[in-house]
């Protein structure tokens, strides 16, 4: 198949374009041409700006078109008119962050959608929310709207899941955070990446919700595996709640993956329903192989690296001194 990747050079864009031509199929992307991948040097690159300049795509045809960085509705309104001539399906990686709320748990595709239109606050789960609309009404029955939730894995900007493999395999005694058996959730951008190419191969369509894994994770379950994966040399100092918010550390930027038990309004965010998604193919790499491969490929950054998520040093030193 000839597809077209709008996006297609940081992080999840990178790995469906590896995972496209592994399946041999022929690439095409477009973006403003930042970002190279050098390690992409056969796949045809278009360059360009979705919101002023749509040239480059005129008069041209792909089986498939994945967008990867839609985030203005106005811009993706005009990438998919632009190409509803030239495309049989629009696939739109959206977010699980387009739910009006997350307070029960095991929501699925049905559950309703934050809407600018009705008022609700402009932030970036409603602006995807308005992104789906665009497509949909371009495309209709050949849109196919993917919900991650947190993705993970190498070459991850957010450093948001890589930095508990990386803090955990320091060893010493770490900050772990909330309920040990509370449940977590996120998806590896791999796995994300290959059953996306897998739904258009399949000619899948609809709305789907996309994080994991398969069974329930607990968080004490993901910091062992870290641990043994790491080398286990770290012990794990478990603060509740209360202590962490006294300490006024902030929740899942400064600690990851943890959403306190007081936060009704965000209480299903990690207990997605993505049966729908697994139905349809999705399936997940072993955990293991997840903080091995986010480890090892952190480990390749400059050392100047500024960490965008995680507890800083100092302020988890202070916190580990009074418990």
């Amino acid at each position: 198949m000839k597809l077209l990747i709008l996006g297609g050079t940081v992080f999840l864009g990178r790995h469906i374009v590896s995972a496209a031509l592994e399946a041999g199929h022929s690439v095409t992307t477009f973006n403003r041409g930042t970002h190279i991948l050098a390690e992409h040097q056969s796949i045809e690159k278009l360059h360009g700006d979705r919101e002023k300049n749509l040239d480059a795509l005129q008069n041209r045809s792909w089986d498939a078109v994945i967008d990867t960085c839609g985030y203005a509705p106005d811009a993706v309104s005009k990438s998919a008119e632009a190409l509803k001539d030239s495309a049989d399906n629009y696939v739109f990686i959206s977010s699980i962050s387009v739910f009006k709320n997350f307070a029960a748990r095991g929501m699925n595709e049905s559950a309703p959608v934050k809407s600018i239109e009705s008022g609700d606050e402009v932030e970036y789960g409603s602006l995807k929310a308005a992104c789906e609309k665009a497509v949909e009404r371009a495309f209709c029955e050949g849109s196919t709207i993917i919900r991650p939730g947190l993705i993970v894995g190498p070459y991850d900007p957010t450093d948001r899941f890589t930095y508990w493999p990386s803090r955990v395999s320091k060893g010493g005694r770490v900050i772990a955070p909330g309920a040990p058996e509370r449940c977590i959730q996120f998806i590896d951008v791999r796995d994300l990446a290959k059953w996306t190419i897998r739904l258009i191969e399949n000619q899948s369509r609809g709305t789907f919700n996309a994080t994991g894994p398969e069974k329930p994770l607990s968080m004490r379950e993901f910091l062992n595996e870290c641990n043994a994966v790491g080398g286990n040399s770290a012990q794990f100092v478990w603060m509740n709640d209360e202590a962490l918010a006294e300490a006024k550390v902030d929740a899942w930027m400064e600690m990851p993956l943890w959403i306190p038990a007081s936060d009704e309004e965000h209480r299903g965010f990690l207990h997605m329903d993505c049966s729908k998604g697994q139905s349809a193919g999705l399936q997940y790499s072993p955990l293991s192989k997840t903080i091995r491969d986010t480890l090892t490929w952190s480990a390749t950054r400059d050392a100047s690296h500024v960490w965008k998520a995680g507890l800083a040093a100092d302020k988890e030193c202070r916190l580990l001194q009074s418990n």
